[in-house]
């Protein structure tokens, strides 16, 4: 993948994060229900979040991921983000996400991962998606169930952020038949 893909949903872009989104970025990451089950640290400065979107454009350029910022037609602003983490080997990926609070239980996420699941199975001819997720975040867990990932059981101590280990209830996604979306290099 040379140029990175934009998604278009129903109510948002999928894109590319940049620097000027900086503010954005520290606007979801500064709120501790947002890190509560994140391997991040609550941000408190915006250099936090420059070096997060610079670390996520590396990722991309060197092909061991993608990450899109997730942003509202109607403005354009970022709210959250969505990626998939390649195992190129195995033609598989592992799916991560974050929302600004004040957007929970609008449909915004599951909106936003059946784009890239469409993208990540019918563009990228990956055979399954596996997501971790830490044991008492049920809606987390609720989500993926929802999207038609299944759980494969909780992988004791995987996990080690915020000075402790963490178990993880681990799921997958074997395939995906949503239509196709729209992706737009930019």
């Amino acid at each position: 993948m040379n140029c990175f893909p934009t998604l278009e949903t129903q109510r948002l872009f999928l894109r590319q994060e940049i620097p000027e989104d900086a503010g954005a970025v520290l606007a979801v990451f500064c709120d501790p229900k947002v890190t509560r089950f994140h391997n991040l640290d609550t941000f408190t400065k915006i250099e936090e979040a420059v070096v997060l979107i610079e670390r996520q454009i590396k990722r991309f350029e060197t092909g061991q991921g993608i990450r899109w910022g997730i942003a509202r037609q109607l403005d354009n602003i970022v709210i959250g983000s969505c990626g998939l983490t390649w195992d190129k080997q195995a033609h598989s990926a592992e799916i991560g996400y974050e929302l600004k609070s004040a957007y929970w239980r609008q449909g915004i996420m599951t909106e936003a991962l059946q784009a890239i699941l469409q993208f990540g199975f019918f563009e990228c001819d990956l055979q399954f998606v596996i997501a971790q997720v830490m044991l008492n975040n049920t809606a987390s867990k609720k989500l993926l169930c929802k999207l038609g990932f299944q759980s494969q059981g909780v992988l004791k101590q995987r996990g080690f952020w915020k000075g402790q280990y963490h178990d993880l209830e681990q799921f997958i996604l074997t395939q995906y038949c949503q239509t196709r979306v729209s992706a737009t290099p930019h």
